[in-house]
Formats: C-alpha cells, structure tokens, sequence
C-alpha cells in the first residue's frame, strides 16, 4: 500500500469516526418527545436560587404572562400570571421574524434559493429597478436601504393587503450600509419564499419546522387578503416557543435529523451589528439574520428573538440554555385579519394615534374583542415597562445561571 492511500485510507477511518460519534452525541441529547421531561434546576448543576432571582425578575413586571426556562433539553422551571397555563397562548409579534428567516435558510439548504447574497430581483421581478441591488442578507440584516419611515411601516399592520403595500416601497439609501429596523424587509420574505418554492410561507413553517419539532397548536396570521405576515403574529404557548429556541441552540439538528444547516445557524448567531437603536432598553444589542444579540464576549453569547411588548427567546448555545419570555394576550378568533368596523381608519399612518383610536374604541365597548376583530392584539396590561428597565440584569441572571 503506498503512502498516499495510506493517507486516504486514515482520513476515511477519521471521517467515519466523527460521523459515528457527531451522531451518537445527537441521539444522546434530550428533545421534548410532544412535551417537555422535567427536571430540578439542580440536576442540570443550576442553582435554584439563581432561577428563582431571574423569574422573580421577570415577574416584577405585571405585564409577564409566562417564563420558561429549559435546560440540556429539559424543562427545569415554568412561572404563570393569575389566570393563565402551561397552554396559554402568547403572540410573538416581531419573534415571528426569527422563525420566518429559519425558512430562508432551509429553502438555501435544498438549493431552493442559491445564496444569502443573491438579489432579491432574482425571485421578485418588481424589484429589478432602483432597488436591484439589494440582496436577501440586506432584508435579513435590515440594511436594506428601503425606505424607512419614523413609523417602521408598523401602519401596515392595519391594512387589508400588506403584501401590495411592502412592494411599493421605495429605495431611500445605499443597500448594506444602516442598521434601520424596517418591518418591510421581513414582509418581503414571504414573497421571496413562495417564488422559490412554490408554497405559502406557513405552508412552509408547519411542513419543515413545526412538524418536525413537535409544534402542534398554533396560530400563523394572514392579512386581509391571504398574504402570511412574515414579519410578526405567530400565536402558541411559551412551552412551544422555546422548542423553536432550543432547534438553534442544537445547531438546527432535532433528535438527529438535521432541519437548519449547522452552517446556517453558526452565520445567525455571528454578530454583523454590534450596535443597534437602544429602544426600550439603554443596553447594547447586536443584531443578525433577524435574530437579536443581547450578550457577545469572552464570557458567552446570548441572541434572542425579540417581539412588540417584550416577547422574548432567549437561547444561550454554549450553555444550551433557552428562556423565553411572553406578556398577557387574550387571542382573537380566526388566523385571518379582520379589522370590521375599524377598517374605517387603516389609512391613518401614525400608529400611536391609530393604539389609542382602537384602545378607546375597545375601552368604551364600541369594539367586542371576542366577535368585532380577529387579528393579534396586546391590550394595555400585556405591554411591558420594568422588565426593559431590568433588561441589562435579566440578561445578566441568565449569564449566571453558568456560572460557578
């Protein structure tokens, strides 16, 4: 035998090994089989004082609805407000961005879509104008130039077809230059999937994640008139959340079947921005491939995906730590926006006037939640304020749950 199949021979041998062991690790892991296997804190060496300082934390905003906090795959703390359960929904608002991306990133995976990098103008042909060059990483990374207004175009929310409105947005800067969180971006990534693939962005997400993960009930919206709202409105429990959550915190392998590209989730969780607008928050956040940074050093990273009002998973890789973090919301009937009588005001453009315009609409009973309107709504008792001011500690008290 000579030197080099020799050579050839002892890579082949390494690579099988690897295989061998990459996979017996995977199978050896925990995965929620339907629900989650509970354990105490300190079975997985964390302290249980520390979990009770981060969820009394949480809690002392009254607008938390739940906290879950999972573990090596193990559910290994739960709270709820007065009223609520383990089964009570949540809305994600802008979390929903995170799931949506996690499709981008699978449709590359199957050669759907060729690369992050690619013009959007090559699935879209309305944007081969100004807007040629923008590439689908500059909607992920929202830098995409578009247009951005004071308002985010968060007044989309309220028309009939969301979809028509994001297409006609104009270019405003060079593409890949700003951080400006545009709802927009997200918006249009629907549009991109269902050309690349032929189906419906919620389509997707049932068939290529939720199936897979065991995500049963759920709630994906659409607006008026059919389109998936890809940049926010995905209804379940904080229990499901965190299963999405632990997907990346296993490099997108569940139980062995790989369902994101290791590679894709390493370039998620690799910092592009490091400094961010300090909404709600004075903390530094990073940002990436619609996941949001809220913890980059020698220590340890933590991302997050993050929704109006402060809907929050939070997923500690290294440390295979998940907590996700949902306020109070009483959810609607229907998966289709209907706004009824409210339509009346849909082309007003400030959206706090439009809040309060609904708020008192809804607090003089002119408008009956449970039969007038059917779309996503987080009322006054489920908007944060403590838990951003304690945001800087939050993030701390999950750092320190690994730490000796």
């Amino acid at each position: 035998m000579t030197f080099t199949l020799k050579n050839k021979v002892l890579t082949l041998i390494v690579f099988l090994l690897l295989f061998i062991f990459d996979n017996s690790f995977a199978e050896s892991l925990e995965f929620p089989n339907g629900d989650w296997t509970q354990k105490n804190p300190n079975e997985v060496n964390i302290s249980e004082e520390k979990v009770n300082t981060l969820f009394d934390l949480s809690f002392a905003d009254s607008a938390t609805q739940a906290v879950v906090l999972i573990k090596d795959g193990y559910l290994i703390g739960e709270r709820y407000a007065e009223e609520f359960d383990a089964s009570s929904f949540g809305t994600s608002w802008s979390m929903a961005k995170s799931f949506y991306a996690a499709l981008i990133g699978i449709s590359i995976d199957r050669d759907e879509i060729g690369s992050l990098d690619d013009k959007v103008g090559l699935y879209l042909d309305y944007f081969n104008d100004e807007r040629s060059e923008v590439t689908i990483r500059d909607l992920l990374d929202m830098t995409s130039g578009l247009e951005y207004p004071e308002n985010e175009h968060e007044n989309m929310f309220f028309l009939q077809n969301q979809l028509e409105y994001a297409q006609q947005i104009e270019m405003e800067k060079e593409p890949g230059t700003l951080f400006e969180y545009n709802n927009v971006n997200s918006m249009l990534l629907g549009d991109i999937l269902q050309k690349a693939t032929g189906k419906m962005a919620d389509e997707l997400l049932v068939e290529r994640i939720f199936s897979k993960i065991g995500i049963n009930d759920f709630t994906l919206w659409r607006d008026g008139a059919g389109n998936v709202l890809t940049y926010c409105c995905i209804d379940m429990s904080a229990r499901d959340y965190s299963k999405f959550g632990l997907l990346f915190s296993r490099n997108g392998n569940w139980d062995g079947e790989e369902i994101i590209s290791k590679d894709y989730v390493d370039e998620t969780f690799t910092q592009v921005w490091s400094l961010t607008p300090q909404w709600w928050t004075d903390s530094e956040r990073g940002y990436s491939l619609h996941w949001w940074i809220s913890k980059n050093d020698e220590e340890g990273s933590i991302f997050n995906a993050s929704g109006k009002y402060g809907q929050y998973i939070f997923v500690d890789r290294k440390n295979d730590i998940i907590f996700t973090r949902i306020t109070k919301y009483h959810p609607t009937s229907g998966s289709v926006q209907n706004w009824g009588l409210f339509n009346r005001y849909n082309k007003i453009k400030d959206v706090d006037r439009l809040i309060n315009l609904l708020r008192f609409y809804i607090d003089n009973d002119l408008l009956d939640l449970s039969k007038d309107i059917e779309s996503p709504l987080t009322l006054d008792e489920g908007y944060s304020k403590e838990f951003y001011q304690n945001y800087g500690e939050i993030i701390d008290s999950i750092a320190n749950l690994s730490r000796d």
